[in-house]
């Protein structure tokens, strides 16, 4: 199954504002401290984590689904339930996705500390990169959606690939974080913006389902 370029770049750039009030606090305070330079490879690293973890994911359910059409187009059902449950959650309609952001709290207490250690030493690269791979792991509804698509992908490339894809589209916000106006910030933080953005996902879950069931019944 080939990459879902489309639903992994929209996934990143719908959870803009969602973007802004999980990670907004630490991608502003750390803009102002670093030129774009470091900020680029800090998010980098964040990109990076979601590969790994795409990767293992796509790996792991392609081997379990034996790569069967059938099989695979089923995952891809489920998939697309999980996206309008992500949009349901964006428009904050309903927050069923913040039970999974709490199983992944007490693996992201033991990280923290890590993470704000590497952030401390801005002048190395490597440093900068590793706290972004560790922010990578901060417990996210976004991020635990579009893992499930990765998931369907059948392989560790693709799964990988679909992540990276993702962690691109959330980019634009998180690096311009740091240089965008407070009025802007105010309209990703909003409940229309969230709104529309929840709408759109659920309209292109719900267009997903719908080939996905013809296929199925092709199969």
């Amino acid at each position: 199954m080939n990459v879902d370029w489309l639903a992994a770049l929209l996934m990143g750039l719908a959870g803009a504002g969602h973007c802004v009030m999980m990670c907004g606090g630490i991608a502003g305070a750390f803009a102002g401290q670093v030129n774009k330079t470091q900020l680029f490879i800090y998010n980098l690293g964040r990109i990076t984590s979601y590969a790994i973890a795409g990767a293992l994911i796509g790996a792991a359910v392609g081997s379990i689904a034996g790569l069967a059409d059938q099989g695979l187009v089923s995952l891809r059902i489920i998939a697309a339930f999980v996206l309008i449950a992500f949009g349901l959650y964006l428009g904050q309609w309903w927050f069923g996705l913040r039970h999974l952001e709490r199983l992944g709290q007490p693996l992201w207490r033991r990280l923290q500390p890590f993470a704000a250690s590497f952030r401390q030493r801005k002048s190395s690269y490597v440093s900068l990169f590793s706290a972004g791979m560790l922010w990578g792991w901060l417990p996210c509804g976004l991020v635990y959606s579009a893992l499930s698509w990765a998931a369907i992908s059948g392989s560790a490339m693709q799964g990988g690939l679909f992540m990276i894809a993702f962690g691109l589209g959330t980019l634009p916000a998180m690096f311009a974080f740091g240089w965008l106006s407070h009025s802007i910030q105010q309209l990703f933080k909003s409940k229309g913006f969230r709104q529309l953005m929840g709408a759109l996902m659920i309209v292109y879950g719900l267009w997903t389902l719908i080939i996905a069931v013809r296929q199925l019944q092709l199969v």
